[in-house]
């Protein structure tokens, strides 16, 4: 498990100024550097505090917490993180073990409904990725005729190797003291939450220069330009006796969903996810909660639909996008480069750790996006005063 910090309001604010230098097209290069700057500083700070914190609750035998499910390093991991206590840091370009790299992607998805929800791919080792259209994996012919050339035609290969993501570790000198179970824990933590940043930020609204093509964008077939998507239209979850207005709403974003970009079918039902920024995801839940018979507030859409968070979605907008029909992967070692002049002052090492990354829409209606345009009825407090 990672660290389990508090998220202070410094944190928060500089995550969305983060995003907010990414997301905006005139932004200088100062200004998204000063924001990374701002955003690892606070990352580092609330981790810090927080493995300071928790190293004093927990004293415990080994065996007790791996029974806990707490954290208990593998003999090479033992191995790696110690070498990085003797020796005062890591080494330079050395790469994280197997182990450690598997269980930051597990932490990753678990800890991250929408990375889950796109269905991102570890492929470890391999930058290359093969893909197939079921529609044309197969063949009929005669029992002796030639049918490479046509299922030939069924498998493409993605490079993934193409797009570097580069998270940043501050590790402070005295950190090294509180011993290797902790150092493999406070590495982990800050590549968990400075990759989801990056990685919710490049398939949510990735311009596909350098980056990868978002889920908010479509590729034209023809220039292979990217361009942001236009609303399919307006959704208001207005209440209504049955539901029926929810229900027609959402019928149509299945019906549009359920062809692709050529017009072919494609089964959607319990595939379809719909992304809201945390403002509006509030709204959604409202108009779309109920009382049962037991008193329970139950809150559920029609058609199954999947609703998950992410501040990546501006507000009064909705993505929703169909699982499977965005190819998400990372791949390759996570490499260490290792700066120990840069933040010496700071009696810290700052290191770069670097993994390959890319993502992109199977088509330009694997995902469409829709205004939301949520009221609620404004109340009024009359009062009466005393006579």
């Amino acid at each position: 498990m990672t660290i389990k910090f508090n998220r202070s309001e410094t944190f928060n604010e500089a995550k969305k100024k983060l995003t907010a230098a990414l997301a905006n097209t005139e932004a200088t290069e100062a200004e998204q550097t000063t924001a990374f700057q701002n955003y690892f500083d606070a990352l580092q700070t609330e981790v810090v505090n927080s493995v300071r914190s928790q190293m004093n609750d927990e004293m415990l035998d080994r065996s007790i917490l791996q029974q806990r499910g707490q954290n208990v390093l593998t003999s090479e991991e033992m191995k790696f993180f110690n070498a990085a206590v003797l020796e005062g840091g890591f080494k330079d370009d050395s790469i994280l073990p197997v182990t450690t790299q598997e269980r930051v992607f597990e932490d990753l998805v678990q800890e991250h409904p929408l990375l889950e929800a796109i269905g991102i791919q570890d492929l470890g080792a391999v930058t290359r990725w093969i893909t197939s259209d079921p529609t044309k994996a197969y063949a009929w012919g005669q029992l002796f005729g030639g049918i490479a050339g046509q299922v030939n035609t069924a498998f493409s290969e993605e490079e993934f190797g193409q797009l570097k993501l580069t998270a940043f570790a501050v590790v402070p000198n005295d950190m090294l003291e509180l011993g290797p179970v902790w150092i493999e824990r406070y590495v982990r933590t800050l590549l968990v939450e400075s990759y989801s940043t990056g990685l919710e930020y490049g398939y949510v609204n990735g311009t596909g220069a350098n980056q990868p093509i978002g889920l908010m964008k479509n590729v034209d077939p023809a220039t292979n330009a990217v361009t942001t998507k236009t609303s399919s239209g307006t959704l208001t979850f207005a209440p209504s006796q049955y539901g029926e207005t929810v229900s027609g709403e959402l019928y149509n974003v299945v019906t549009a969903l359920s062809t692709d970009a050529e017009g072919k079918s494609r089964k959607v039902l319990n595939k379809i996810v719909m992304v809201v920024n945390p403002v509006d995801a509030i709204a959604v839940q409202a108009r779309n909660t109920i009382q049962t018979a037991t008193g329970q507030w139950v809150m559920a859409l029609p058609y199954n639909i999947q609703v998950v968070e992410s501040e990546e979605v501006p507000v009064k907008k909705a993505l929703f996008f169909v699982k499977g029909q965005y190819l998400a992967a990372i791949a390759g070692g996570y490499k260490l480069k290792k700066f120990d002049q840069t933040l010496a002052i700071e009696d810290a090492t700052l290191y770069t750790i670097k993994q390959f990354a890319n993502g992109k829409p199977k088509d330009n209606k694997a995902a469409l996006v829709y205004d939301l345009n949520i009221t609620f009825p404004t109340t009024t407090t009359t009062t009466t005063a005393a006579v």
